[in-house]
């Protein structure tokens, strides 16, 4: 694989400072995340689905409903999608409007899905999936039925057509601005996960399940 995810259609046109194509940098924030939207078209109508994904080696994997349209659909149409990942890191307040922004850290990802067909393969990468939710947890659930395999799609995409776009810095405004009388800074953005509330239904009480480390 090229260290580099550099293509015609992935160059970033604007914010060009902004952006990187290393597959280093691409890996960290899709395993860092769990949440992807993914773009499609079909019969002339743009789609946009959300969706969790994966990553194993330089693949994308992102599963549904064996018919859905952006698993099925996808593969059957045989075109493009795009796919995005973004985290919001904090919100910059200038002191003026127009130099307002956010920290983010954001993947662009462009490919044509392939199905997934093989049996054991599927259940092992659901298992991956299951593992980067929570991990662990695979191994103590009830075991997966065929029903439930066949029901289920699994499609991929190579990570080598791609752009990283980043912020993570400070205000940036205009030297005859920085006398104005308004606060300016960054509001950092933190997530974490909050104490797991058990099913009503379960009598007896379970260790807390493990939870990941995606921000």
């Amino acid at each position: 694989m090229s260290d580099t995810l550099k293509t015609t259609i992935s160059t970033v046109k604007r914010g060009l400072k902004r952006a990187q194509y290393d597959v280093t940098t691409a890996h960290q924030i899709i395993d860092a995340t769990l949440l992807c939207h993914i773009g499609q078209q079909m019969n002339g109508q743009v789609f946009v689905t959300p969706t969790c994904h994966w990553r194993e080696g330089d693949y994308l994997y992102w599963h549904a409903h064996s018919k859905a349209r952006n698993t099925h659909g996808a593969v059957k149409e045989a075109q493009k999608v795009c796919i995005n990942i973004c985290e919001l890191d904090g919100l910059v307040l200038a002191r003026s409007a127009f130099h307002h922004s956010v920290n983010y850290r954001s993947v662009t990802l462009f490919g044509v899905p392939e199905s997934i067909e093989d049996y054991a393969e599927k259940v092992r990468h659901f298992e991956l999936f299951v593992n980067k939710v929570s991990p662990n947890r695979w191994s103590k659930l009830r075991p997966v039925t065929e029903q439930e395999v066949l029901a289920t799609g699994l499609v991929r995409i190579k990570i080598d057509e791609a752009s990283v776009k980043l912020r993570a810095e400070g205000v940036i405004d205009d030297a005859e601005d920085m006398d104005w009388p308004v606060w300016a800074g960054v509001v950092p953005l933190t997530k974490h996960w909050q104490a797991p509330a058990q099913d009503a239904a379960q009598t007896i009480d379970y260790p807390n399940p493990e939870m990941p480390n995606a921000k």
